[in-house]
């Protein structure tokens, strides 16, 4: 998710608009060790936020270029509701 949000260029607090969720909840997610751990509506809310983002996450054994899991951004244009301040 950090890096997802680091592609966007957002904080915590945007992704957290961006999905409907809090921003604790978003720093719960973050601080997992290893998968990210939550409620489904809430992990499926922040998942459908970051692909409207331009964001597509990698599953460990999807098709990608260079293998592995991860993040890929999509496009290059700013989410709707990014927060520069």
């Amino acid at each position: 998710m950090r890096a997802a949000r680091a592609l966007l260029g957002i904080d915590q607090r945007a992704l957290a608009k961006l999905a409907g969720v809090s921003v604790p909840t978003i720093q719960r997610m973050e601080a997992s060790d290893g998968n990210v751990r939550g409620i489904v509506e809430s992990l499926t809310r922040v998942v459908d936020a970051l692909n409207r983002a331009g964001v597509e996450l990698i599953g460990e054994r999807a098709r990608s270029e260079d293998g592995g899991r991860g993040v890929r951004l999509r496009q290059a244009s700013p989410p709707a509701g990014r927060d520069d301040a």
